[in-house]
């Protein structure tokens, strides 16, 4: 049989490790500004539709520009694409503290400055799932990479409570400040790592020539197509959950910050759980039979959110919404 390497052992590589530690602490930072930018609107609007932009407003980023980032990814030195990425994100968390210290925010500037942190974090993301490989060998990247979404469900598990409980403390300000703080991490494992870019024989491709021939592969691969049109209808309704919580909250559950920060904390959970059960579930299922249960389990868990006052039930759908939607990526 084949030697298993074992899980934790990417963990052994300093570089790798350096940047797993400093990933989770910027993963923790953006999960506080994520609930303070949320829950700050609820408090300087009473429009719905202003607070489910501050979850649209974060994503949009990741729609518009991920193609063109996976291009410059694979086109640029990705040291320098991640380095720059933290940076700007430091400087419009640091304003964002900075302007809510002196009450200047207003509804739409905290939308433009939630959407360029959701610019950075586009770009950032593929130069960083791709540099995964450069940090340790190659038989280490399959544990690597599942080490890496360990550290993302983690986070998300318990930093949703923790923003909960700093904004309730201490203020969407402090919140903020802190999400600039946990960049400064990440920028110093980026300038001490002196990585040597592989050199390639060939040109390097344009951006603009990547795009088009990834969207070309893409079109004329119908199982492909299948796929993202089935993520498309599932994430436009489901992500209705994540933009509506800091509204479920307040005026359903009559609650404050922490108890906004505890519900997506239950989502967090459920993404563990889901982490735990994927392998079970496909030794007795399909993986068509587990996206369709997942279907109608986030489902139901939306009809308990809408109709329910109960903060336990509320915490107990939110849980299962968490865990459906992570069974079905």
């Amino acid at each position: 049989m084949p030697d298993r390497r074992p899980f934790w052992g990417p963990l052994e590589h300093q570089q790798f490790r350096n940047f797993w530690l400093a990933f989770i602490t910027s993963n923790f930072g953006g999960l506080i500004q994520g609930v303070a930018a949320a829950w700050m609107m609820t408090t300087i609007t009473t429009s719905e539709s202003m607070v489910a932009l501050v979850q649209a407003s974060s994503a949009l980023p990741i729609m518009l520009f991920s193609i063109t980032a996976g291009a410059i990814a694979d086109s640029f030195d990705r040291r320098r694409v991640m380095l720059a990425a933290q940076l700007f994100m430091f400087f419009v968390s640091a304003l964002l503290s900075v302007l809510t210290v002196y009450g200047l925010v207003t509804p739409w500037l905290l939308l433009s400055l939630t959407f360029l942190l959701g610019c950075g974090t586009a770009f950032n993301t593929p130069s960083w799932q791709v540099t995964i490989g450069d940090l340790v060998p190659r038989e280490d990247v399959p544990n690597a990479v599942s080490l890496n979404s360990v550290a993302v469900n983690i986070t998300r598990s318990v930093g949703p409570a923790i923003g909960g409980a700093v904004v309730a403390l201490s203020g969407a300000a402090t919140a903020f400040a802190l999400n600039a703080a946990s960049y400064i991490a990440l920028i110093s494992v980026l300038l001490r790592w002196s990585n040597t870019p592989k050199q390639s024989k060939l040109p390097r491709e344009q951006v603009a020539q990547a795009v088009v021939a990834g969207a070309r592969y893409v079109s004329m691969s119908p199982n492909l197509l299948k796929i993202y049109f089935r993520a498309f209808c599932f994430g436009i309704s489901a992500v209705a959950v994540l933009a509506l919580l800091p509204l479920v909250a307040r005026k359903a559950l009559l609650g404050g910050p922490l108890v906004f920060g505890l519900l997506l904390c239950a989502f967090g959970l459920g993404a563990l759980a889901a982490a735990a059960l994927n392998g079970r579930l496909r030794e007795k299922f399909s993986s068509e039979g587990v996206v369709r249960l997942s279907f109608l389990g986030f489902a139901l868990s939306e009809i308990v959110i809408a109709s329910t006052t109960n903060f336990f039930l509320s915490a107990a759908a939110v849980l299962i919404a968490g865990l459906c939607w992570v069974l079905v990526l």
